[in-house]
């Protein structure tokens, strides 16, 4: 599918003039707002900010001297967040647009600058904000709630399947280590993973011709799996290799970090927005922000385009399995389980809404995690520290997932799902513009 590419655009708008001492504001009159301008000036305060939290960049290949000057600015968390607040009301006072790709970049930059003053005001006050405006303000949206007691039918499910008696966590614990990937095998599992993901992408996607990344296995992180940016389509993808890791994860992370995820979105927002358009804002990624629920939400959907139906069940059991050493009788079975198990995913949010909002401690949430989630004590302390860490960004992976998915299976015709899939990737969607 052929998508039509626009020109920057130089924005028109009117602005309100006031005179001094009280007198009556003159007439309106018509004033030009460059969004190139707007553009750079939020990647200086996202730069900015970052130098307030190491966690906040995610990404950065543009010009040096932008981030050279955002860290000679020196400016406070309050002063990012009120030049944040300045730009959004620079960008309310745009007229109504036409709904094509110029709109979306106004609505984009506006839902990231609120996001970014969020965060900023929250750094500048020292306070965690509740889970619920953490997901409304950063991730621009707001995900469904459940009680636990709602995932008790699935734990009643999971507790027929899986062998043995006694204790549920410690069963599926148990049962789930005849999966793990020996340590001398990791590498080329993961490698042929990988492969695998890329060659049903570029099936569909046309990738830049210099694409490449770096594959390394690292420990002491809370999280799985991990894709650093670096600009000219190049990532560093890191695997958390510190817990076992189970044969399943091989094409989840293969598709989530690499083909079709974030290596695939991040170098055809470059291509496509910074090169082909100039939109420099494109070549900053600031992690708590609206653009980490579409890069989260289509690199998890990502794993269910590339592999529909049993195909993944299929390469791991005739292909992964036995690279690994691992019986392949056994992989329907397992996948059975794994299709259960992900509907607890939903668990997690709980569990993190309850601990943010300080409803639970940090035991009762590593109590929950083990009952609820069916984790090792181990897995769930790991994903507390997750918690701890990120707040919020949970939501990313399944309510992103879930709002990507409604949005592409609107058409059952594989073809257009792949198409509907290249323009989330490849334009500056946020959840509220996800289907324009």
């Amino acid at each position: 599918m052929r998508y039509r590419l626009f020109k920057p655009l130089i924005l028109t708008a009117t602005l309100a003039l006031t005179t001094a001492c009280g007198k009556a504001p003159e007439p309106m009159v018509a004033a030009t707002v460059n969004a190139d301008n707007v553009g750079r000036q939020y990647i200086q305060l996202v730069l900015a900010l970052g130098e307030h939290d190491s966690n906040y960049v995610d990404a950065y290949y543009g010009p040096a001297k932008l981030r050279e000057d955002a860290v000679a600015l020196g400016l406070s968390t309050a002063e990012i967040a009120k030049q944040a607040k300045s730009l959004r009301a620079e960008i309310a006072t745009q007229p109504a647009m036409a709904e094509d790709i110029n709109k979306l970049r106004l609505h984009y930059l506006d839902k990231q600058l609120l996001a970014l003053a969020f965060h900023a005001d929250n750094l500048s006050r020292g306070a965690k904000a509740s889970f619920e405006d953490q997901a409304q303000a950063l991730y621009d949206t707001a995900p469904p709630q459940y009680s636990l007691a709602h995932f008790d039918e699935v734990l009643a499910g999971i507790d027929a399947l899986v062998p043995g008696e006694g204790n549920l966590t410690e069963r599926v614990v148990a049962y789930r280590k005849n999966f793990v990937i020996p340590p001398d095998k990791l590498d080329a599992v993961f490698q042929r993973a990988i492969s695998e993901c890329k060659q049903r992408t570029a099936a569909y996607i046309s990738l830049p011709e210099s694409e490449d990344f770096s594959l390394e296995y690292v420990q002491d992180k809370p999280w799985s799996g991990y894709n650093w940016y670096k600009g000219n389509a190049y990532s560093l993808i890191q695997i958390n290799s510190e817990r076992p890791i189970d044969i399943s994860r091989a094409v989840d992370l293969g598709c989530h970090e690499g083909y079709p995820g974030h290596h695939t979105y991040n170098a055809l927002l470059e291509q496509k927005l910074v090169q082909e358009l100039g939109w420099q804002e494109f070549s900053v990624y600031a992690l708590y922000s609206p653009q980490s629920l579409i890069a989260e939400g289509t690199a998890n959907y990502g794993i269910e385009l590339a592999f529909p139906g049993e195909q993944k069940l299929e390469f791991e059991r005739d292909v992964l399995y036995p690279l690994a050493g691992l019986d392949p009788a056994m992989a329907a079975d397992y996948a059975a389980l794994l299709k259960l198990l992900a509907r607890l995913s939903y668990v997690g949010n709980e569990i993190a809404r309850q601990y943010l909002n300080g409803d639970i401690d940090s035991e009762q949430a590593v109590v929950l995690l083990q009952q609820y989630s069916l984790n090792s004590e181990a897995e769930a302390r790991q994903r507390l520290r997750f918690f701890d860490s990120y707040g919020a960004y949970v939501i990313n992976y399944n309510w992103g997932k879930d709002l990507v998915k409604q949005y592409i299976e609107q058409t059952d015709d594989h073809d257009e799902r792949w198409a509907r899939f290249i323009q989330l990737l490849s334009s500056p969607r946020v959840p509220t513009s996800i289907a324009w």
